[in-house]
Parts: C-alpha cells; structure tokens; sequence
C-alpha cells in the first residue's frame, strides 16, 4: 500500500502515520515529494490496516498496490528516475552513450579507446576488470589492475567510469575506482551481491538475466531500491532463444515494457545482444526509436587480437558514427544527446 498526505502535511502528522504503520507491523518508507509526501507500507504479511490508515487525520488517500514490485512501479513513483553518475545523468529526454572496451587489457588499448569516446560525444567510459567468462580457460580480466587503469583513463579524458562488479569479495576495491558498479547479466539473481552493492550508495547499472522476465527483472531491481539505494539504472542486453544468427535477441520490446511498468532508466546493451559487430547499429538505433534513454557498445582499437569478445566490438571510427547516426535517431524521437 501507499499513504497519500494531504498537500503540505506537517512533519509531525507524517511521524504519526509512520508510527501507526509501525505497529500494525509494516516498515514506513516516506517519499516526500514537492507539495506532498507520500508513505509506502512495506512487508510480507497479508496487507491490513487499510481503513485504519484511511481515517487518520491529515491522510487524503490510501491505494494498494497491484504489482509485487512496490518502489519500482509507477505507482509508488509517477515521475522519471533520473540518475546522476559522477555529475552525468542519465534518464528523462537525454539519451546516454556508454563506451569502452569488454577487458581492459592495458593502459595504451583503454586510452586509445577513452580518448575515442570523448571525441564522438560519449558521455560514459566502460570496461571490464574482472570478467566471468564460461570456460575457466578465457581470459578472466586484469583484476584490481585493470581497475586503476580504468579510473585513472577515466579521469584523464574526463569522462564517468562503469564496470561490473562479479562478487562481494571484490566489491570495496571496485567500488573505489569507479563510478558506477554494473551487475552483469550472471549475477542479476545474485541477491547477496546486489544487496551488499546497493548498500554502498553507489549509481548500479542492472542489467537483464539471459533468461529472466520483465517481472523477474524489476523485481531484482526492487532488492537495490529496497536498500535505500534509488540511484539504478536498468538494462536490456538480449535474452537467450532458439535463433542462431545472433548470440542473443534483443527484446526491443522490453524497453517500453519497463517504462510503463517503472520509473526508472532503460539502457540498451546491443553487443551482447547481437555478438556481431554488423549488427550493433541497426540494434542500437532500434533501441533508441524504442525510448531507450541510453545506450552502451563495446570499442577496442584492434578488435581482432581482442581478449574478449572481439567480433562484436567496434573500431572507434564505427563508434563515431554510431554516435552522430543515434543523434539523429534521439532528435527524430523527441530526445537528444547532450
């Protein structure tokens, strides 16, 4: 359920009404707003309480909420997410591009390819320092080194940083050289991590499980919000099917599937997606016709001695057409690129 205040409740009949949630045994989570607060009834026993709370002075409604998702959905949250990464936003009529290459495997690759980000207009750097890979034989990242690689390109061509963060093990040190801490699509489900990640306060990028639903998605999201952590961001990166002509497919339908369902911003991942570097464009202008507010590809300046999935990373000069092609998508659609 949600308590809607009247407009301009006082703060002391706002503690009156969290109190009374207290005792019929649910948490009070306020979200005060710009005329009026509104109060969530969160936990896992059958909702009760519904008239008490309807007929306490200074509360103008009371609404049950519809999904199992509570402070994802639209309902408890109307207006768009907007987050702020290292003084970046992402979310609301802006459309975000985040790039870099899958592994960072040396300071020359990552500030070749930083310095190519810049210069086409991405807003975001990307890069991998410890990579989950299937075979235990692939190569698994530089690790912390790769990290202090990645700040330090970061702060040099003065563009925000993002990598996935693969276990709590790792989580202090790779919380403190970036930021934003990407959940990958292995880990999505992974609550212990997601949880001990949205308690660090930190931007989480959440990306979509290969096989999960819309509904398992946001719900996996509503662990990092119930954390108190609102700075998210979420990400369709394709989901595994039957087809063969790419890695995976890309559910452009879930983009506005998640818009309507939550408030938060949709990113689009389409390298993953597709595993084929011909096919990252057309996907990513898709994306965006779709209302995605960001999207993010993988760069390497020699993609065919790449570490890590090479076929399905561009060369900076195909990045800076994506660039200026997606530009003209975004303004066809009502948004931009800043």
């Amino acid at each position: 359920m949600i308590v809607i205040m009247n407009v301009n409740a006082s703060s002391e009949a706002i503690d009156r009404v969290q109190q009374e949630i207290t005792k019929l045994g649910y948490t009070p989570k306020p979200a005060p707003g710009e005329t009026r607060t509104i109060v969530g009834v969160m936990g896992t026993k059958p909702l009760r309480g519904k008239q008490h709370l309807q007929s306490l002075p200074e509360v103008s409604n009371v609404i049950e909420i519809s999904t199992p998702y509570k402070l994802a959905s639209r309902e408890w949250q109307p207006q768009d997410t907007i987050v702020s990464v290292g003084g970046t936003k992402i979310g609301g009529s802006n459309v975000s591009i985040i790039a870099g290459p899958c592994s960072i495997e040396s300071y020359e690759q990552t500030k070749i390819v930083g310095d190519s980000v810049k210069a086409a207009g991405g807003h975001f750097l990307r890069g991998g320092a410890f990579k989950p890979r299937t075979s235990p034989y692939s190569f698994q990242g530089m690790g912390v080194e790769g990290l202090k690689i990645l700040k330090q390109v970061g702060q040099e061509v003065g563009l925000p940083t993002v990598t996935e963060v693969t276990d709590t093990e790792v989580l202090e040190v790779t919380a403190q050289h970036t930021d934003m801490l990407q959940i990958g699509t292995r880990n999505m489900q992974n609550f212990t991590l997601i949880k001990e990640a949205a308690r660090t306060g930190m931007p989480i990028f959440l990306k979509r499980g290969m096989s999960a639903t819309v509904k398992e998605t946001i719900l996996a999201a509503e662990y990092i919000l119930n954390e108190g952590n609102e700075k998210l961001v979420l990400c369709e990166r394709g989901i595994r099917t039957y087809v063969d002509h790419t890695r995976n497919t890309l559910d452009v339908s879930a983009i506005p599937a998640f818009q309507r369902l939550t408030h938060l911003p949709v990113v689009v991942d389409p390298s993953h997606a597709a595993g084929k570097r011909s096919k990252v464009l057309p996907l990513s202008l898709a994306g965006v016709a779709a209302g995605a507010q960001g999207v993010m590809v993988e760069v390497h300046p020699n993609p065919e001695v790449a570490l890590s999935d090479g076929p399905q990373q561009l060369v900076p000069a195909d990045f800076k057409e994506l660039v200026d092609r997606i530009r003209l998508v975004a303004e066809a659609v009502g948004r931009k690129l800043d």
